[in-house]
């Protein structure tokens, strides 16, 4: 795990030393133990790590270069398929200098090309500088488990694992006259900011499952893998719960290879109760497992917790953690780059500072909700009566206005005059959802729904959790249910294994779990990892929103001060609930006042 940065210049002009550096130095959180830079002024190209130490600690110093120096490789990752390719190298005559997956990702560009990407298994962002075709590579694993933006002007490219890498080599990407309007459009929409768009015009994803190549006239983009490759079949459900676990317990098994400390978070949830009963499978020592809980009961997962990790004889630490976190999000929001309306980033950094004190690595459970339909709104949704009877565009909208924060008549009322007329004809669901939708239409509704979330919610918001909350304490977070092998066979299992006819979530999953975690674990009530922003905004804290929100330049250039104050008095006195629209201004407020510095 690290953090990449560098540039690419197609008029061969060398980016100044002292801007390079810069961006080394935002990334330091991301990689503490090292720092390497292959820079070729005269090319006015370099590619830079801030590294991680997980894998090989003496031998994986980044960049990895050619023996004729023609290519240097840097990533921010892990290939967790890298023991059995690197055999697979040995036995084709080719040297292995190191024990380092990323010296293996060297070995096998010089030997295929691109075309190697098929080969990995892993979460990575790789950039490759190859003087031989005088162009440099930006890759993006699967799903998006790690981040890696650019910005491009026509002339020089600037990349980094972080937008703060790339505002410190071209702070006038950040300026306040470079945000850009439609992304908050967006951002109203989804409570976060949807791939590809970013908070700065300037500023965009690498999207997920996406190489791009930079030459000196141009860029070439190519999608590399797409689930909705995947088409959906009939299983038998021993067959399926056979396979599930097989290759469930194989990604976890792989994604135990690290040459440092290790663990996992652990909720006592179904997902990542499921994750530590497989890690214990594999080694002779007690996994380590960490969680916090709060003293509200409503909010409190941590007895849950204890029970999972006395089934699997776990090391488990849990700390109770005062349960108002507000003083935590101008820190979260600086580590996010962006505005993101979801309030448990801030237990997560919570857990992760706990973790931090034992380990340098964790297993989630992350996306086995979006894989396997956990979420609540997945049951309210399906169980309308008209939601597989719609025809498909009905369907498509209707499945969207179910998820969406404000609708456009609601963003339209909330816009100042000129803004509202500015974004009239922008309409998010089809720029940002449509087109996801469109992709996968030969799939059945359930699994259209969870794809869209699989694109969207992922990589805008549920995976930027783990990676900027771990990182913000060093310490790397490995996701078992984001195998390519486990979406790729999610997708080909139909709705119904995942959402059944009455309603229950993660239908077959549970089921073929329970014999490994309990059926107690395995069926309890899902309960959200959050915090009641909500109660405090109409008590402790209402004083405190509403003069964030009338004191905020930004929000009083974009948007109608009557209709915050209208939802302000509404949700104080109760007779609205306007927890997630206000949760997602005041973190707009607060990313404009701290977070973008």
């Amino acid at each position: 795990m690290c953090g990449i940065f560098g540039y690419w210049d197609r008029g061969r002009r060398a980016l100044p030393a002292d801007r390079l550096a810069a961006m080394a130095r935002t990334l330091v959180h991301r990689g503490p133990d090292d720092e390497g830079v292959h820079h070729q002024p005269a090319r006015g190209v370099a590619v830079g790590n801030r590294r991680l130490s997980i894998i090989d600690i003496g031998g994986g110093h980044q960049p990895f270069v050619s023996d004729d120096g023609s290519i240097a490789i840097v990533q921010n990752g892990e290939i967790f398929n890298y023991v059995e390719l690197a055999q697979e190298l040995r036995s084709q005559g080719v040297r292995l200098d190191t024990a380092s997956d990323t010296e293996v990702l060297l070995r096998l560009y010089e030997r295929e090309g691109i075309a190697f990407l098929s080969k990995l298994n892993g979460m990575f962002a790789i950039a490759i500088d190859d003087a031989r075709e005088d162009a440099l590579y930006l890759v993006r694993d699967r799903i998006g488990v790690k981040p890696l933006y650019v910005a491009d002007d026509g002339q020089r490219l600037l990349f980094g694992s972080e937008i703060k890498a790339i505002t410190a080599a071209a702070p006038e990407l950040s300026a306040s006259d470079a945000i850009d309007i439609e992304a908050i459009h967006h951002y109203l929409s989804f409570n976060y900011i949807p791939v590809p768009w970013t908070i700065w015009r300037g500023i965009r994803h690498v999207m997920p499952g996406t190489w791009m190549k930079f030459g000196r006239s141009g860029v070439q983009t190519q999608r590399w893998w797409s689930l909705a490759d995947q088409r959906e079949c009939d299983h038998d459900y021993g067959d399926w719960a056979a396979e599930f676990m097989a290759i469930l317990d194989d990604a976890t098994r792989i994604r135990l290879r690290a040459d440092v400390p290790w663990g996992a978070f652990l909720s006592g949830g179904v997902d990542s109760s499921t994750i530590v009963g497989l890690m214990a499978r594999h080694v002779d020592r007690p996994v380590k497992t960490f969680c916090i809980g709060f003293a509200d009961p409503r909010y409190n997962e941590s007895a849950f917790a204890a029970e999972a990790a006395r089934r699997f004889g776990c090391d488990h630490s849990s700390e109770i953690a005062e349960l108002n976190m507000l003083d935590r999000w101008p820190q979260v929001l600086w580590h996010l780059d962006q505005p993101h309306g979801d309030a448990s980033f801030m237990p997560t950094l919570r857990v992760s500072e706990l973790a931090a004190k034992h380990v340098k690595v964790v297993l989630t459970g992350d996306g086995g909700d979006e894989l396997f339909a956990g979420y609540d709104k997945y049951a309210a949704f399906f169980a309308r009566p008209d939601a597989q009877t719609l025809d498909a565009p009905a369907f498509q909208r209707a499945y969207f206005d179910s998820i969406s924060l404000f609708s456009p008549a609601a963003k339209q009322a909330l816009y100042r005059p000129e803004v509202a007329a500015s974004l009239a004809g922008i309409d998010s669901f089809g720029v940002a959802a449509r087109p996801w939708f469109d992709e996968a239409q030969h799939l059945d509704r359930v699994n259209q729904a969870l794809y869209l979330d699989m694109q969207l919610l992922l990589s805008g918001n549920n995976l930027v959790k783990p990676d900027r909350m771990g990182m913000a304490v060093s310490i790397e977070a490995r996701t078992p249910f984001l195998d390519w092998r486990m979406m790729e066979f999610a997708f080909r299992s139909r709705g119904a294994t995942k959402l059944s006819a009455a309603g229950d979530k993660k239908h077959w999953y549970k089921k073929a779990a329970a014999p490994l975690i309990g059926a107690d674990l395995a069926y309890r009530k899902k309960q959200m990892f959050t915090v009641p922003v909500g109660e405090w905004f109409r008590g402790e804290s209402h004083a405190w929103l509403a003069a964030l929100l009338r004191d905020s330049a930004l929000l009083g250039r974009l948007f109608q001060r009557s209709e915050i104050d209208a939802m302000l008095s509404r949700h104080r006195d109760g007779s609205a609930n306007f927890t997630r629209e206000l949760r997602a201004l005041a973190a707009l407020a607060l990313w404009a006042n701290h977070g973008q510095h």
